[in-house]
């Protein structure tokens, strides 16, 4: 592994507010066009409350869930390094310890829960 490089997967919700309002499941961009960004914190939050409590498995939710097109391999964005993703989902991952689940992440593609696995 590079120095300084992470592992993370993550579950994206679009909403409105979005720079891009379509998504793998959603080609169009209908259903995100119409989500509220406080719609999307709540739909993830409740998918976290889901994954923390150990009710579901952060890849199932993800693949099912994600806008991301990272969803098909279960949310995994594999390594990345300082520079390489949006600011505040950088900021994030690397505060998090492997294993450890974010809470809320904004950034211009939507709302994001991060796990990082490395």
């Amino acid at each position: 592994m590079a120095t300084g490089q992470v592992r993370a997967s993550h579950i994206l919700i679009k909403h409105e507010g979005s720079r891009r309002k379509a998504s793998w499941k959603d080609l169009d961009g209908r259903v995100i066009s119409a989500t509220t960004r406080d719609a999307a914190v709540r739909q993830l939050l409740a998918l976290h409350d889901d994954i923390d409590s150990g009710k579901a498995r952060f890849q199932d939710v993800a693949v099912r869930y994600s806008d991301c097109s990272s969803a098909k391999r279960g949310g995994d964005l594999g390594r990345f390094g300082r520079g390489q993703m949006q600011k505040p989902f950088e900021e994030a991952t690397y505060a998090l310890k492997v294993g450890e689940l974010s809470g809320i992440v904004d950034t211009d593609s939507g709302v994001h829960i991060i796990v990082r696995t490395s």
